[in-house]
């Protein structure tokens, strides 16, 4: 049997026992259509039952390779993989072959996304302006959050997870105590300014904070959210027309490339965000390469 005719049988079977939804057979008919092409090509003739049953998982990392080449994303691919190997199911159910390639082969990884950092001086903005059109003690508080993401690398469920009692404040000589991701605790050396930031809101929040209540909280009084930090951060992102991917989050990120810039050593920044692996961490020597990348293309004479 022809490959147009092994693609019809396993298109009907899917639509007809399996009842896949329409969308679905259409992708399937799309991704193991250009994998039966690309073997056509790849082999010199249209692939018949004996044919699939000889390929290996070097045929099909080929395969996989052209995806790639093409454009095509990582999720996608490993759709494309999914569609390839239930049609390798089906011959296996009707008649063979049996060919464990398709089953064996590893997904396609989606590559980590790069961290965005912000420039120093648009997240020295965003420490100090944040709320500058906010009652004086709201702005006071969101810098200081702010500058708890910039100046600590805090996420920002661990600064809004801080109680009064742990509040960073002037003379104080000990780090902060944090507890991150999956509980582990962590202790980060806090910034002068960092600490002035803290302490110029609670002297200006109006609402009375016991030991135990969260350090920064709401105008109501109750724990501040993150849902309202981020509101805070768009609002100033189109006040000052930042890039888009000014978020509170982006203030951690700026704290781990900036430290990084200024040749600090990566196990060091590990440490100080928290990260469970080295790999994480390593995900900003990307950041800092692009950015050097871009500085020569920028000076170099020959660029």
């Amino acid at each position: 049997m022809a490959e147009g005719s092994l693609l019809q049988a396993y298109l009907g079977w899917l639509g007809g026992q399996r009842r896949a939804a329409d969308a679905t057979v259409t992708n399937y008919a799309r991704d193991v259509g250009g994998f039966l092409g690309f073997l056509t090509g790849h082999l010199g003739a249209e692939p018949d039952r004996a044919a699939l049953g000889a390929l290996t998982q070097a045929d099909l990392r080929g395969w996989l390779a052209q995806l790639a080449a093409s454009g095509l994303a990582a999720p996608s691919r490993a759709r494309a993989l999914s569609a390839v190997r239930g049609f390798f199911r089906f011959l296996a159910r009707t008649g063979g072959p049996d060919n464990p390639a398709a089953a064996a082969l590893g997904s396609p990884r989606r590559r980590p996304p790069i961290p965005r950092a912000l420039g120093q001086d648009d997240a020295r903005v965003v420490t100090e302006e944040i709320s500058a059109e906010a009652e004086p003690w709201v702005a006071a508080r969101d810098a200081a959050v702010a500058s708890l993401l910039y100046g600590a690398g805090l996420r920002i469920a661990e600064a809004l997870s801080l109680t009064r009692a742990e509040a960073p404040l002037p003379g104080a000589d000990a780090g902060l105590r944090v507890r991150g991701k999956g509980n582990k605790e962590r202790v980060v050396p806090v910034l002068p300014t960092v600490r002035e930031a803290v302490a110029a809101y609670l002297a200006l929040c109006p609402h009375a904070l016991g030991p135990g209540d969260p350090l920064f909280v709401g105008v109501r009084g109750g724990a501040l959210n993150q849902r309202q930090v981020r509101a805070a951060m768009i609002t100033l992102r189109r006040a000052l027309e930042l890039p888009e991917h000014a978020t509170p989050h982006a203030l951690r990120h700026s704290f781990a490339t900036h430290l990084l810039e200024g040749g600090a050593d990566l196990r060091a920044i590990q440490d100080l965000l928290g990260h469970a692996s080295l790999t994480t961490t390593q995900r900003y020597t990307a950041v800092d390469e692009a950015r050097l990348l871009a500085v020569w293309t920028r000076a170099h004479p020959r660029a």
